[in-house]
């Protein structure tokens, strides 16, 4: 296999990975904030990071990669949230009810999505230490300060201090001044100045940060700042330089180019991580998603319920729609993806069938992921292919193409239901699909959009 090369969003090049440590590949990906269920937007990190996650563990060996996406259990968004399902209860309880419920929805749409689980999963609230630390490490370097601003004293990261922050946004602080994005406040030194810590009211959750500013010591019970969160998670599980950090297009300003800022001077290196991924935007039918267009779609709302296309999605089909387009690139979801996705799908699983599992993964496949998480190339090469090489290309894609039941062969029955179906032999062809239910395996109809043939493709009903 050639080397890896990915384009660093850092350098704005594609770039030969080499890592730190090559026994030790560290990765950060930013995980969610859980005050509402993930919508299809987020699934795509999810998927995207997995696939890289996945190429590394093959090329590094699955012991040498260390996966972290951490899950953000304190933000306004979660208290807000809380407030508005659970009145009735204190805010604390409300609070945990909402990330329970939350996270634990979270985790189920990952794993139909086909997701690995990453080595760690870190919430910020079990890193406030760490984080009231970090702080009062930038407050002696002088790149931090208090203050009070109007909804009490906080905690502010001052960007002047350092020389060239806005270096992967390629923002400019000059144009960051008054009178551009961000408002003058008096007790800020700078406009484009962000919050590490925050004053909490008294029915607010919070924490004692302590703080020692000019030989004076402050307590603020608060909060932390969201920014903060990743750079301490980040370093107390992968150091304080590591390979790669991920996320989304949206997050590389603010939070990407403030948890650089953190980190750097908090430990006075040049760069956080070496090489930063961001997967584009994504649309729902050539729309921007958003509650007020109507448009709003949930992991769990494919998955569950009839709400897009009016029927369920399988998770390997959303996986695959997802990964037919690059991941720099923005993407359209909609229900026509969906539907090419699943005759792509329904076809390879009809190619495999009978396969041999052990046969080892081509050269071709790994080149593709290796330039760049080539995915659509990878798809293609997918389509090209014998059954004797297909399961193990599609493992590396995080796509099972086995029957999972020990000796049912699913392809034999879905061939003779389509045949009563021909005959319009509805009973006998309404018993194979029943029998098929039983053992497990769900049947869906459809059509081939080139054709318009009955296709009908299977998975393993969860």
């Amino acid at each position: 296999m050639s080397e890896l090369k990915f384009w660093n969003t850092l350098t704005r090049a594609k770039e030969e990975f080499q890592p730190i440590d090559k026994d030790n590949v560290r990765m950060y990906v930013c995980g969610p904030t859980v005050y509402d269920f993930a919508h299809i937007g987020n699934a795509r990190p999810l998927i995207v990071f997995d696939v890289l996650y996945r190429l590394l563990r093959h090329v590094y060996g699955e012991d040498h990669v260390t996966y972290v996406r951490n899950i953000t259990d304190v933000d306004d968004k979660i208290n807000a949230r809380a407030l508005r399902d659970y009145p009735d209860l204190p805010l604390n309880e409300a609070i945990a009810k909402v990330t329970e419920k939350t996270a634990e929805r979270f985790h189920k749409d990952a794993a139909a999505l086909g997701c690995l689980t990453p080595t760690h999963e870190p919430r910020a609230t079990a890193h406030i230490d760490g984080m009231v630390g970090m702080i009062q490490t930038l407050i002696d370097k002088g790149n931090a300060y208090v203050t009070s601003g109007r909804e009490g004293r906080e905690v502010l990261f001052a960007v002047g201090s350092m020389p060239d922050y806005g270096k992967l946004s390629n923002r400019k602080l000059e144009d960051q001044q008054a009178g551009a994005r961000v408002a003058v406040e008096d007790h800020k030194r700078n406009a484009a100045d962000f919050v590490l810590w925050k004053e909490s009211a008294s029915d607010e959750p919070g924490w004692d940060g302590i703080f020692i500013e000019d030989g004076e010591t402050v307590t603020i019970h608060g909060r932390p700042g969201w920014h903060i969160e990743c750079s301490v998670m980040s370093e107390h599980h992968l150091g304080e330089t590591f390979d790669i950090h991920g996320g989304g297009l949206d997050l590389i300003f603010p939070h990407h180019e403030n948890e650089i800022a953190q980190s750097c001077c908090a430990h006075g290196n040049d760069r956080m991580a070496n090489l930063w991924m961001h997967n584009g935007f994504l649309q729902v039918e050539g729309r921007k998603m958003s509650k007020s267009e109507g448009n709003f779609v949930t992991i769990a709302d494919l998955l569950e319920t009839d709400k897009f296309g009016g029927r369920k999605w399988p998770g390997e089909v959303l996986r695959l729609a997802m990964l037919m387009t690059h991941y720099r690139e923005p993407i359209d979801f909609s229900v026509k993806r969906l539907e090419e996705a699943e005759n792509i799908l329904g076809k390879l699983r009809r190619k495999a069938d009978g396969a041999d599992a052990s046969v080892a993964l081509e050269t071709g496949f790994k080149d593709a992921l290796g330039d760049d998480l080539n995915t659509s190339e990878y798809i293609r090469l997918l389509q090209s292919v014998s059954g004797s090489s297909l399961i193990a290309a599609a493992d590396l894609l995080g796509i099972d193409l086995r029957p999972r039941q020990a000796g049912l062969d699913v392809t034999k029955f879905v061939d003779e239901r389509l045949e009563h179906i021909k005959a319009r032999n509805w009973a006998e062809a309404d018993r194979i699909r029943d029998e098929l239910l039983k053992q497990g395996i769900q049947l869906k109809d459809g059509k081939d959009p080139e054709t318009g043939e009955r296709v009908t493709t299977w998975e393993v009903k969860r």
